[in-house]
């Protein structure tokens, strides 16, 4: 099976791209603009995964800082896998496009290629940041039996396509997941989609899936409380939290796959809006809270903005757009 890369800097790139974005002062022409509104804090997903769990900590950062003028809001926006949220942004007009910013995931790649009718191209969004790359494991009920990837498949080869798979969307981040688990394994497992991640991990605690990929942050809780039990993570070292859960790399599968975590601004947003959020983003990822989540949620990656960012989504949008050709989405 074929590595999936990820693409990165280095920590000391990264530590120069945050400098200079922290470096901003009033002074600057480009930091002189601040919001005149509430901003519309755009996430394309369901209530309850990583990215609503992650854009409502960026959010009280942002308050708890007084990072900002005025206050970003939470907005929801979900359907067909982010259409919903990429269509809105893309949408924006007038002064709204300097007071609408996004949180988005790897749907951001996915969803413009899977569904070409809705004219979105993403390096017209404006490069705010990237606050992290995200993590998966693979996630059984404690209750099943199953202590091992082996036990896994053997489970999974006996239940065929009645075995349940819950996910995220339709050809997104969890149903790849998913194609690899079938494909390295002989698998036949039946891939449900939910709205957000915080659905699917109540499915599998609550036995109405039988398996699911979820990010650390999303099944945590359950994990926690002893319900839900991680088998194994697609990441490159075994994460901290889970020591127990080899990689898949270690067990002979050379897999590596992440979530992109970033915020990206409005098509068309005044170059001295994109300089204020930038700053506003680097100085939450420059916090104590969210450095501090980023290792009690086992996420990875340094700050990104600008040309870097547009470069690693046109690099990610690539291997997506391969791993859906593989699937036959697109």
């Amino acid at each position: 099976m074929k590595i999936i890369t990820r693409s990165a800097v280095s920590g000391v790139a990264s530590a120069l791209v945050l400098g200079t974005a922290l470096s901003l002062t009033p002074k600057d022409a480009s930091a002189a603009w601040e919001p005149k509104k509430p901003v519309d804090f755009v996430i394309m997903a369901g209530k309850g995964g990583g990215a609503d769990k992650m854009a409502r900590l960026m959010q009280s950062v942002i308050e708890k800082h007084n990072l900002s003028s005025k206050p970003f809001v939470p907005i929801n926006k979900p359907g067909g896998s982010g259409a919903e949220a990429l269509i809105h942004l893309k949408g924006t007009s007038g002064a709204n496009k300097d007071h609408t910013v996004m949180v988005t995931l790897n749907s951001f790649y996915t969803t413009p290629m899977r569904q070409p009718g809705l004219g979105v191209d993403i390096s017209t969004f404006a490069p705010i940041g990237r606050m992290a790359e995200d993590t998966f494991l693979l996630w059984v009920h404690k209750d099943s039996g199953i202590n091992s990837v082996t036990d896994f498949v053997s489970a999974a080869k006996a239940k065929g396509n009645n075995w349940i798979m819950a996910g995220t969307g339709k050809g997104q981040e969890d149903q790849l997941l998913t194609d690899f688990l079938n494909r390295a394994y002989g698998l036949n497992m039946k891939y449900v989609p939910f709205k957000g991640g915080g659905r699917v991990a109540k499915e599998l605690a609550g036995k109405h899936a039988d398996s699911t990929v979820n990010n650390p942050s999303e099944q945590l809780g359950f994990y926690e409380a002893g319900t839900t039990r991680p088998l194994a993570a697609f990441t490159p070292n075994r994460l901290e939290l889970f020591g127990d859960a080899p990689t898949f790399k270690e067990l002979g599968e050379d897999f590596v796959y992440f979530m992109q975590r970033s915020v990206v601004g409005a098509p068309g947003m005044s170059g001295e809006a994109e300089a204020y959020y930038r700053r506003v983003f680097a100085q939450v990822y420059a916090s104590d809270e969210w450095q501090d989540y980023m290792k009690k949620k086992s996420l990875y990656g340094g700050f990104l903005t600008g040309q870097r960012l547009k470069d690693y989504w046109l690099r990610e949008r690539d291997i997506h757009q391969k791993m859906l050709k593989e699937i036959g989405e697109i």
